[in-house]
């Protein structure tokens, strides 16, 4: 009788996986799923967790064993899609901006859009003239310190921000000299609503597998 208990408990364990997801802010959310789970189930576990309404704009992408970047689909296996050995690793990402930002009603929707418009604009995904950049890049500072202040802010305070995969001291000072003399802070800055717009007129386009470099 114990054996056979033994073997049924162990047969359970088999069938279950353990998850690691990614998120924007680069944290990891964990959990187990069933053999037979779909990505569906996966997907509503994470959003529970982000306490996240705003459902449509996000998905989980993954690679496979042959390095193949994909969108996990949600009425498919997780087990059968990955074809990976466990522990599977997936990484939380926005697949669409909205093409109206007044459509996003909740903060924590337009946080997280705005962690993957910081994440596609390091990457080199967001691609704009460098005024554009420059702009972009002194609401993200706005976002991240408030506003600018001589005794907490020395000379040379941006370069400590990596926005670009690469950027001279000449876009540096331009940032720095916005975020200055341009930006204070208000409540749409609170929302991180500029940043969110300003994104948008930038990459407005579907987030398929072919316009990305990498699972970042």
């Amino acid at each position: 009788m114990l054996s056979r208990l033994m073997s049924g408990s162990s047969r359970s364990l088999e069938r279950e996986y353990s998850c690691t997801v990614r998120l924007l802010d680069d944290s990891e959310y964990t959990c187990t799923i069933q053999r037979d789970a779909k990505g569906q189930y996966l997907f509503d576990l994470l959003c529970h967790h982000l306490n996240l309404l705003e459902k449509d704009y996000f998905g989980i992408r993954f690679v496979d064993p042959d390095k193949q970047r994909h969108w996990l689909e949600f009425t498919k296996s997780v087990v059968k899609q990955l074809r990976s050995q466990p522990p599977f690793t997936m990484c939380f990402r926005v697949k669409f901006y909205p093409a109206d930002p007044a459509a996003l009603k909740e903060e924590i929707t337009r946080y997280l859009v705005f962690l993957q418009i910081k994440r596609d604009l390091y990457h080199g995904r967001l691609l704009c003239k460098t005024s554009d950049a420059a702009l972009l890049a002194a609401y993200i500072l706005q976002a991240e310190i408030g506003d600018y202040d001589s005794g907490k802010h020395p000379e040379g305070y941006s370069s400590k921000f990596q926005f670009f995969p690469k950027h001279s001291e000449k876009l540096e000072r331009k940032i720095a000299e916005i975020h200055k003399t341009e930006l204070r802070t208000c409540q749409e800055m609170l929302h991180f609503w500029p940043s969110l717009l300003l994104g948008l007129l930038f990459f407005k386009e579907t987030r398929g597998s072919t316009s990305l470099n990498g699972m970042r």
